[in-house]
């Protein structure tokens, strides 16, 4: 959608389908037009380590319905030292960016303290044809950790954090957002128990975003949308590991959220046009169970179940905006649109899986995980409530009449290591019952409804290394059917393939990246989430690391290095309301990279 705010897309499903988890926890954006997912939250100070997760294998954090995506920051590293930190600056010439973050530690492996903060900018930047793609941003963070551990083995961990993002442009949106800020606190505590030992986890995540059409580029009528979401979080887990062969955990978690966003036109701003989210409760209360026993050294079974109770509410529905006969709200809005009139909801969702790791022989797996996993619509795609008296097809309403999402996986993979190579074919297929599908009804609005799908993939990676060359050769593809209408899903990617030749010795690293992609004309463009169909795609990557002295390294990249014109498909549409036509958002041409980063 623009230079910052990445969406992930997994297994050609995203949004509210992708969790993406932060050290654990939960922070939901608090822009009604996903302008701060999940994503745009990750550190700027502390570069964390990215897992992706496509199947359920554990229940602790909530079932799987597209992927999670989980985040996990290292704590310092002190190797006999009192302090330790780092220290990097760089910079890139596509959009005059800058960066320059730090932190700093002292203690030991027994008890530490850390600071950490990071600063980066960007201008708008360039496509491969030289046009400026409005993509501009400010970020800045700062966040304080420490832990203690006692000699028992009881831990306990500590977060404070803020982030403040101002004048984010979007060339994928009607608006930009001016401000964000972000506050974060984490606590965590842990100790041995029994056969493996016990944690408990709290937060809280507060967000405040500004959106407007005015601030960052010339509007004739102004909006103005100001919003905020609140996260309370509470998550115990006990794990146990009675023998050799048998692994277990229980736990249980609850979370509240809720979100307010309105939005405000007229010469001074005073006129109060949407309620966007009609101050909306969400608690969630969940219990799982999962075990995993080595039936024999060939072959391990494991299995586990989920129960979470949601119950959702609007408080602001009858929140009257608008003025005259033009005067309406949000529950007017869903009448009008679905002809329901209750806005309570409450989901009874069980979750569970099987999965099976049969060693075939010394190189050759099979793994084989079969599951069903529940989802409860998002507070957007339930209560949404953006109104335009004059222009339907500018309508954006939400269903609180949804049912929960119903997905029933299965994969077969068979991953094998052998003489510096290594391999993982697979093939997958998710049968959805009642899938929310955003679409456009006959007026044109933009509305929700449940409808039966089915998403069919196919995976392939193949890699070879020696210490010095490596290679590596990925492919995915998936196809989506919309069942009830016999038709295409929107925002499916097409067949992907990406390959890697990598070189390294005595600290020195070079990677050579190509990314392609074949044209998607699998599309529905009813439903106004695809800007059309999209041409195929090569693009070239070049980067590396070098250290220079001791605690001092030079690392660069070269993006898009031929200079090409692209955009992956699934990036948003143009949504200005001021130009109809639906425009792709083009990645950046070619772009240069540099940093230095001194440790210590």
């Amino acid at each position: 959608m623009g230079g910052r705010g990445l969406d992930p897309v997994v297994r050609g499903q995203g949004q509210e389908r992708v969790d993406v988890l932060l050290d654990g926890i939960r922070v939901e954006g608090a822009c009604p037009n996903r302008m701060d997912p999940p994503t745009s939250r990750l550190s700027a100070a502390l570069a964390p380590l990215l897992e992706v997760r496509t199947s359920n294998q554990t229940l602790r954090w909530g079932p799987i319905t597209g992927g999670q995506v989980i985040a996990t920051t290292a704590e310092p590293s002190f190797n006999g030292a009192a302090t330790t930190g780092h220290l990097t600056v760089g910079g890139s010439d596509n959009g005059n960016a800058k960066l320059i973050n730090g932190s700093a530690a002292v203690g030991n492996k027994s008890a530490w303290l850390r600071l950490a903060g990071g600063y980066d900018e960007a201008d708008d930047y360039e496509d491969g044809d030289g046009n400026e793609v409005r993509t501009a941003y400010k970020n800045a963070e700062a966040r304080v950790d420490a832990a203690w551990k006692a000699d028992n083995g009881f831990y306990i961990k500590g977060l404070v954090s803020r982030q403040e993002e101002r004048d984010v442009k979007y060339a994928g949106s009607g608006m930009d957002a001016p401000k964000t800020d972000t506050d974060i606190l984490r606590l965590e505590l842990g100790a041995p128990v029994g056969n493996g030992d016990w944690n408990l986890l709290a937060w809280q995540a507060d967000v405040d975003h500004i959106m407007d059409n005015f601030s960052l580029r010339e509007a004739t009528m102004k909006m103005l949308t100001a919003s905020e979401t609140e996260t309370r979080g509470l998550r115990l887990t006990l794990d146990q590991s009675p023998d050799a062969r048998t692994d277990w955990a229980i736990g249980a978690d609850v979370e509240t959220n809720n979100w307010h966003a309105e939005r405000f036109g007229g010469a001074s701003l005073d006129s109060l046009t949407s309620v966007l989210w009609p101050d909306v409760d969400r608690d969630r209360f969940g219990v799982f169970a999962e075990r995993f026993y080595r039936v024999t050294p060939a072959l391990k079974l494991g299995g586990g179940v989920r129960y979470d109770r949601v119950e959702m509410s609007a408080a602001a529905s009858g929140k009257v905006f608008g003025s005259g006969m033009m005067a309406m709200s949000a529950a007017d809005a869903y009448q009008s649109i679905y002809g329901t009139t209750s806005t309570d909801v409450a989901d009874d969702n069980v979750s569970g899986f099987i999965s099976s790791d049969w060693r075939l022989s010394p190189i050759q797996s099979m793994v084989v995980t079969a599951s069903h996993s529940v989802r409860s619509p998002g507070v957007t795609e339930r209560y949404i409530a953006s109104w335009n008296n004059m222009d339907p097809s500018r309508r954006w309403v939400g269903n609180p009449a949804l049912d929960t999402e119903k997905h029933h996986k299965l994969e077969l993979a068979l991953p094998g290591r052998s003489n510096g190579w290594h391999w993982r074919p697979a093939v997958w297929v998710d049968q959805v019952d009642d899938f929310v599908l955003r679409t456009r009804n006959q007026d044109q609005v933009s509305v929700y409804r449940n409808i039966d799908a089915r998403l069919l993939g196919v995976e392939a990676q193949l890699g070879w290394s020696n210490g010095t060359w490596s290679t590596n050769s990925s492919l995915a593809s998936v196809r989506g059917e919309n069942r009830d209408d016999n038709k295409s899903l929107p925002q499916i990617p097409p067949v992907q393939f990406l390959q890697t030749l990598g070189w390294q010795r005595m600290g020195h690293a070079i990677e050579a990246e190509w990314v392609l992609a074949r044209r998607q004309d699998r599309i529905d463009p009813q439903s106004g989430q695809d800007a059309g169909t999209s041409p195929g795609y090569g693009v070239f990557n070049l980067s590396g690391s070098h250290p220079l002295v001791d605690d001092l390294s030079v690392s660069w990249a070269v993006d898009n290095l031929f200079d090409n014109t692209w955009a992956p498909h699934v990036s948003r549409a143009n949504t200005d309301p001021f130009n109809p036509e639906a425009v792709r958002v083009n990645e950046p041409g070619r772009t240069l990279r540099v940093a230095l980063t001194a440790r210590w």
